[in-house]
């Protein structure tokens, strides 16, 4: 019993001191007079490392970071301590999802290594659009949008990862059941991958066809091109209204609306005229 007390004591003694420092790097991390000096001491491998800790002790070590992710200038101590990779892991755990995407929304922003790390970090593009689902997590929605928007502007290969990650149909949801911001962040992040999607096709189909216009016998091959490129359309335009389809069927399902409200065949009407907008992100 003895023992066992012994070995019990300095754990629980360890623990309080750690809540304590923690707690006062919380406050101190509050003033902004504070925030550089505390990134630059040494103290964010020791935060990062109180996230382990009991509830009360993560959530303050959590908001501690979060504070310290305001200043750019801590933007280099936190991602070499290895930060990105612990926001990621602790994303799904309810109780600090918020503060964890809150944090990793202030380093994408400031930090062009941040984002490259987090392009690198595994699952990453999938496990924030996963978060953009969480219709009973309208602030981490917002948070996730946005930093999926930042990715998105700053480099291709992240928009052509969250492409291929099957982006689309998360953002069409949120631009009609979103908050507000969500809406204007997932309708951003569409604008985006659309624009630039077009200026690449605008680009190939010059490249492609400027040289052949050039020369003698040129006009059978731009109208053999002209052909395939009209084929490829119907097939993007049916794999367009196959997708809009279940997306509109998972959305009411999630909506728990009956099957009266929107038949197939109105349904399939409203797709037909949908699929040729412009305001579709292909």
């Amino acid at each position: 019993m003895m023992i066992t007390l012994r070995l019990i004591v300095p754990n629980l003694l360890f623990l309080n001191i750690s809540e304590a420092i923690v707690a006062n790097f919380l406050s101190l991390s509050a003033l902004d007079a504070n925030k550089q000096i505390i990134g630059s001491s040494g103290a964010v491998p020791f935060l990062i490392k109180s996230l382990r800790q009991n509830k009360n002790c993560r959530l303050d070590a959590l908001r501690a970071l979060f504070n310290l992710s305001i200043v750019a200038a801590n933007s280099q101590h936190l991602i070499e301590a290895g930060i990105i990779g612990t926001l990621l892991t602790a994303i799904g755990d309810m109780e600090v999802t918020d503060h964890a995407l809150a944090t990793l929304s202030n380093l994408v922003a400031s930090s062009a290594e941040a984002r490259q790390h987090l392009s690198r970090a595994n699952d990453s593009i999938p496990i924030l659009i996963d978060v953009l689902g969480w219709t009973d997590a309208p602030s981490c929605q917002e948070k996730s949008a946005y930093i999926l928007m930042v990715m998105a502007h700053k480099s291709h290969a992240d928009r052509a990862a969250m492409c291929e990650a099957g982006i689309s149909g998360a953002l069409l949801e949120l631009t009609l059941i979103g908050t507000p911001l969500a809406q204007k962040r997932a309708s951003r992040i569409l604008e985006m991958m659309r624009s630039k999607k077009g200026k690449e096709i605008s680009e190939s189909s010059f490249a492609v066809s400027a040289p052949m216009a050039m020369e003698g016998k040129g006009k059978a091959k731009v109208e053999e091109v002209a052909g395939e490129m009209s084929d490829e359309k119907m097939a993007v335009k049916q794999l367009v209204q196959q997708s809009l389809h279940c997306n509109m069927r998972r959305i009411a399902r999630r909506a728990n609306l009956p099957e009266e409200i929107m038949p197939v065949e109105r349904l399939n009407k409203v797709l037909a005229v949908s699929s040729t907008s412009k305001s579709l992100p292909f």
